[in-house]
């Protein structure tokens, strides 16, 4: 996978204020910046509801079937 380094992100910062302008760069970083906490806050949430329903799938197995819970503690090692 390439690394970006300061040049790059230097090159694409003079080439963003040549393009929006310095009064809309400011605007447009807020607006990226905002989008980027809303995309972390969505797979946030989305990673909790999936560890929340793969919980619940493991407490209705052990609820159904306590039998093999039992034999597999008592497979581990002390």
């Amino acid at each position: 996978m390439p690394q970006i380094g300061w040049l790059e992100i230097l090159t694409v910062v003079i080439i963003a204020i040549l393009v929006l302008g310095p009064k809309e760069f400011p605007i447009a970083l807020k607006k990226i910046g905002s989008f980027f906490g809303k995309l972390k806050n969505t797979l946030s949430s989305f990673q909790r509801e999936v560890t929340s329903v793969t919980e619940e799938i493991d407490i209705e197995k052990n609820i159904t079937n306590p039998k093999k819970k039992n034999k597999e503690r008592k497979n581990e090692p002390e």
